[in-house]
This record gives structure tokens, C-alpha cells and sequence, in this order.
């Protein structure tokens, strides 16, 4: 392809599009026809369904001790040690009441996810008294997966060795950035020498699968300086990279505007930084298990992707679809498959609704007819590259017309009833994606609802 055509793709295609970590994606939650006491019932109907695949928890750990200013996920900045305590009552006793709706006797576990803020803020003795409140009485599946996602500033040899005695035998450590430049303007401060350290002592102790975060987008940011972070983070070996674009979104996040646009590299520039850091990356023997994520051939996420059972949920990509997941904490989404509730957004608020006996939901979705087919087109070009629409007409003819200007581009193949996404299509997956979203559709105002696609 020409240099011409590359820039016109990326001038048309460079648009606020979803990550599709859902479907409908949270904007488009239709709320007003959301209550409790429907989402109870859809979370113990999930449950009485598919008790043999247990259940997967989101826990949201909101504490950081400074802001990175990049950051796009629910925070709160305090030094003060003292919120851990009540914070985890509060989570134990949010767990409690799902343990009331889904009835007596013990769960089976699948997955426990430990996301924030920083859950490393957390001392490990904390940390273990929630892990273990969680699992009291219940029990781990056979092929249980524990993850972690690590600050490699301040995680301590304690920390790795307390979590893996509860079962966690994978970490994800953000690293986002080598750059000393970089690290200053987004105020996000590791060396490779904690880097190092941490992967050290996970590797001794016997974790199975480790992940660094990097953040391609960031301010500052030059081909030179990312190609140097994704050398060095290659030679430490992770088992997987998620290699992100940064999402610039100022007007929800005001960290964000401590640099401007003119910091960022954007168009041409920022896709050459995902091509040439993607290149490196598959050089290196990682293989492209779906959008930003890159792992192994032995480690699980990448057996997932060949074995057709890779899924894509609030946390990213999973080598399982675990067809309940419960998110505990402030600002935590749950999903039932045909139903999504979301908690409160401060931790007063929800310190106050656990206080109250009440389930810390503030908003939610109901999924009809219509977005479970679409769901699931999604998901699988999401996490299998292809789609075989069903036989809708009135859905699929539309998605059909939808796609055209797509396959005129070559981002995908379209024959009958199958639609493949290209090598070059890719590198615009979120844009394939919007052509299957019908809710996206229909709204003209999206610039101030995600981030760019490229």
C-alpha cells in the first residue's frame, strides 16, 4: 500500500470508537429500564445455569498514593494507609450479599481478578484477609486463574509471596513507559531496576504468567524512545504484552490536561508506533492473540486464541468465558451475559449503600434479543477475527451495508453469511467493530464519549 493510501485510511478511520470491552458499550446502557431486583434475578439465573463453570470476581481496588496522569480508571490518591481496613469490610460485605442472592452452599471459583488504582497500594496481610474472606466456604475450580495487576514501584517480595500462597499464579505489571521524559510528564515512576526485580522473585517463587501493560500515544513519545521500552521489556521475557493505545479523554479525565494535544503523537505518527513496536514484538516469537494483546505460544492466553475459546470482557482478554462475572467494589461492572450493572462511582457512596444493606448498583443494562445477536458478532471478531451472522435479515442486511465501504478498503472479506477481517484491517479493528454496533449507530455525538481509534 501507498503512503497516500495508508494516509487516508487513517485520516477516515481516525475517529472516537469503542474499545468493545462490551456490548452495548456503557454509553449506550439503556438505564431507565434497569432495577435491582431484575438484575438479582438475572445473576442467580446465570448462576443455576452454569454452576459447573464457576464463577469469575472483579475486585476494584481504587487506592493510588499519587496520580499518573495518563490514567483513565477509577481512582482515589491518598497516602493514608488507614482506608484499607474499611474498605475491605465493605468489599466482604458486598460479597456476602451475592452470596445471599445465589443461594446457600459453596461456588465454584474460576477466576479472581485483583484491577484498581494500584491493589499493591494494599498491604499483603490486608490483601490476604480478603482473598480469603472471598473463598471461605467456597471452592477453586480445577483450572482456577488468580491475577493481579502491579505497580512494579512498590511491590514487594511480601506481596508476591502472600498472593501466591492464595492461588495467583499470574501479574500483570504496568510499566507503560521506560522513558524518563515520559515518566515525568505522566508522573508514572519506575525504573528497570524495579522491573526487574519484581520478575525476579515472581519467576523464583513459580508464577506461571506474567504481563506488562505499555502505552503507545503518550505525550513525548517518539518511535525511538517506544522502540527502546519494547526492547528493553523484551529482554525480561514476560509471557504476554498488551501493547495499548492511550486514550486521550480530558473531558472525563483531568489528569489528562496536564499536557495538550500538541504533546501527543497522533495519526500517521501513533499507528507507526503500534506497527513498528507490534513488528518487534512478533520478532521476538509473541504471537497476536487479539487488539493490543500479544503472548507466547506456551502461555495460555495464545492456546485460548488457537482453541477458539479466547473471550473479551471489562478486564480485556481471558483464555475462558466464564459465564458469570461479579464485580465487587467502587465503580465495578458485573455481567450476567444478558445483563450489566455498574456500582457507584465514590467510595462514600459506596462505603454508604453497603452501610444500608444494599447492593452498590447505580446503573445497568438489560440486554434484548437484538444486542445479544449483536454481542456476540462482536465478541467474535473481537477475539476470532471472523463472524458468521445468523440469519436476522433485518439485523444483518444492515450490518451487509454497513461493511461495504470497509470491504472496499480491504479492512475485511465479505462472502454470504461470513465476514473475515484482513491483515490490514487489524490495525482498524474497533472501526470493523462499529459497523456491527446498531446503538452506535444511531447517536450523531460520539466525539466526548471514547477515544480516538488510532
Amino acid at each position: 500500500m501507498s503512503v497516500d493510501s495508508k494516509n487516508l485510511l487513517i485520516s477516515k478511520y481516525n475517529v472516537a470508537a469503542p474499545r468493545y470491552t462490551s456490548y452495548p458499550t456503557v454509553p449506550f446502557w439503556q438505564n431507565e429500564d434497569f432495577n435491582e431486583s431484575d438484575w438479582k434475578f438475572r445473576v442467580k439465573k446465570r448462576y443455576e445455569e452454569s454452576k459447573e463453570q464457576g464463577i469469575s470476581i472483579y475486585i476494584h481496588l481504587p487506592y493510588c498514593e499519587s496520580l499518573c496522569t495518563y490514567c483513565g480508571c477509577n481512582t482515589r490518591i491518598t497516602k493514608n494507609h488507614n482506608v484499607e481496613d474499611p474498605y475491605i469490610t465493605s468489599l466482604l460485605s458486598e460479597w456476602k450479599m451475592y452470596r445471599k442472592v445465589l443461594g446457600a452452599g459453596a461456588l465454584t471459583i474460576s477466576e479472581i481478578h485483583l484491577g484498581g488504582g494500584t491493589p499493591t497500594f494494599f498491604t499483603p496481610d490486608n490483601l490476604k484477609r480478603l482473598i480469603e474472606g472471598i473463598l471461605h466456604g467456597n471452592e477453586k475450580s480445577e483450572n482456577a486463574s488468580f491475577s493481579f495487576e502491579a505497580h512494579p514501584a512498590n511491590t514487594t517480595a511480601d506481596h508476591l509471596h502472600t498472593l501466591y500462597g492464595l492461588g495467583f499464579k499470574r501479574l500483570s505489571l504496568g510499566i507503560q513507559d521506560f522513558d524518563e521524559r515520559v515518566q515525568a510528564i505522566i508522573n508514572r515512576h519506575q525504573t528497570v531496576e524495579d522491573v526487574e526485580q519484581v520478575m525476579k522473585i515472581a519467576r523464583a517463587i513459580g508464577y506461571e504468567s506474567i504481563n506488562f501493560d505499555l502505552i503507545y500515544g503518550l505525550p513525548l513519545q517518539t518511535l525511538a524512545s517506544v522502540l527502546k521500552t519494547v526492547e528493553i521489556s523484551l529482554k525480561m521475557q514476560p509471557d504476554r504484552i498488551s501493547f495499548y493505545s492511550y486514550a486521550h479523554v480530558p473531558w472525563i479525565k483531568p489528569g489528562q490536561r496536564r499536557f495538550t494535544e500538541h504533546d501527543l503523537p497522533e495519526g500517521e505518527e501513533k499507528l507507526e508506533l503500534y506497527k513498528k513496536g507490534k513488528d518487534m514484538i512478533q520478532a521476538a516469537g509473541y504471537e497476536d492473540v487479539g487488539m493490543d494483546h500479544f503472548a507466547k505460544k506456551d502461555d495460555a492466553l495464545f492456546l485460548a486464541s488457537q482453541s477458539g475459546t479466547l473471550h473479551r470482557n471489562f478486564m480485556g482478554y481471558a483464555d475462558r468465558y466464564t459465564p458469570l462475572m461479579i464485580g465487587l467494589g467502587v465503580s465495578s461492572i458485573s455481567d450476567s451475559w444478558s445483563a450489566f450493572a455498574q456500582n457507584v462511582k465514590t467510595v462514600e457512596e459506596y462505603h454508604a449503600k453497603i452501610n444500608a444493606d444494599e447492593l452498590p448498583v447505580f446503573k445497568g443494562h438489560l440486554l434484548n434479543e437484538e444486542d445479544l445477536i449483536i454481542r456476540g458478532y462482536i465478541l467474535d471478531m473481537m477475539c476470532r477475527g471472523k463472524v458468521c451472522l445468523k440469519g436476522n435479515i433485518e439485523i444483518d442486511d444492515k450490518i451487509k451495508k454497513r461493511l461495504v465501504p470497509l470491504m472496499i478498503d480491504g479492512l475485511v472479506l465479505v462472502e454470504d453469511s461470513k465476514v473475515e477481517i484482513t491483515e490490514l484491517g487489524k490495525s482498524f479493528l474497533r472501526n470493523v467493530c462499529m459497523a456491527f454496533d446498531e446503538r452506535l449507530q444511531k447517536t450523531k455525538e460520539r466525539d466526548n464519549l471514547f477515544s480516538q481509534a488510532i
